[in-house]
């Protein structure tokens, strides 16, 4: 193509203004696109900081509903929860209780706020005494036994009202286990949207916080992947939406840039990128030693996630960002 040269062609023409740039922009934010991660824990009245997230907060269940709303006020239009147990197991049995802290929270949402859409995290780290997203067995976490318990988990989700479930365990063959068995209990019409790119990162430390999940021998890199692969996540796509993924998730977002952009390109379903913990954590300590302007780099790297794909943003900025791109 060609393009002319200086001083016939002069790109600054288009920055002049504020109005200009505006109006020529590529990439814009629909608070619509963004979607806040919430951990919900037992008891009432709770609202309690996570020391390394600044700003983000466990919420009992009956607060949980202030957040969820503050939100929808900001713009944002989905929620994913992530639940707390009173007490854990070896299996993780409370993911599938019936009286569960990610099924009451999901009662108390739709209650108090209907226009958001409920997403949950279909795992078991949060829930096992162990730490691990499965099924332990010789010291190894068990692929095809966790299934059947993840498919448990996700059935009881969608009974308490979850209008999405998102496995995020990375065991294999767990899509079309969850599909199948939300067939079977009818509810068909419930999307799945499957991390399906998530590598072992070390910017999950303040989440394993936020969601007391941290494994209490080894990590998870036996299952999670490792992130010097790029074409593997592009086989982890296409084992996905063979079983059934309605929508894949990248994570984490901001080291992944390229991942994210090559998924968008191999497929045709919504595809999600998952900022997490450890960004938000490091924008936010930045910020507070005045190292930077916080809402000027939220917005940045925002943009750049969807700029190389995603159709929707998992952020913990999500109501502030929100706000903003109103």
């Amino acid at each position: 193509m060609t393009t002319g040269s200086f001083p016939t062609v002069r790109p600054r023409r288009l920055r002049g203004s504020a109005r200009l740039r505006e109006l020529v922009r590529e990439t814009r934010i629909d608070p619509a696109q963004l979607v806040l991660p919430l951990f919900v824990v037992p008891g009432r009245g709770k609202a309690v900081d996570v020391a390394s997230m600044p700003g983000v907060k466990q919420w009992s269940v009956d607060r949980v509903v202030e957040e969820a709303s503050r939100a929808f006020e900001a713009g944002v239009r989905a929620v994913i929860v992530f639940g707390i147990p009173e007490a854990k197991d070896a299996r993780g049995s409370h993911a599938w209780r019936d009286d569960g802290i990610v099924q009451q929270a999901l009662g108390a949402i739709a209650r108090d706020v209907p226009g958001l859409v409920r997403i949950t995290d279909v795992c078991l780290c949060e829930y096992t005494d162990h730490g691990h997203c499965g099924m332990v067995e010789d010291g190894d976490v068990a692929n095809d036994p966790t299934l059947e318990l993840l498919a448990r988990e996700a059935v009881s989700h969608a009974r308490a009202g979850a209008d999405v479930v998102a496995p995020s365990d990375m065991m294999d063959g767990r899509v079309g286990a969850i599909r199948r068995a939300l067939d079977d209990a009818g509810f068909a019409g419930v999307p799945i949207l499957s991390y399906a790119v998530k590598y072992a990162s070390g910017l999950y430390g303040p989440f394993r916080d936020a969601a007391e999940s941290t494994p209490q021998f080894g990590d998870r890199r036996s299952y999670q992947m490792d992130p010097a692969n790029g074409r593997e996540a592009l086989r982890e796509l296409a084992l996905d939406l063979a079983e059934g993924a309605d929508m894949v998730m990248v994570k984490p977002a901001g080291t992944n840039l390229d991942v994210i952009a090559a998924v968008r390109a191999a497929c045709s379903v919504p595809v999600a990128a998952y900022q997490v913990s450890g960004e938000y954590a490091m924008i936010k300590a930045a910020a507070a030693n005045g190292w930077i302007d916080e809402a000027r780099v939220v917005d940045e790297t925002l943009l750049a996630i969807r700029r190389a794909g995603a159709d929707l943003i998992l952020t913990y900025f999500a109501i502030d960002a929100a706000a903003r791109w109103r």
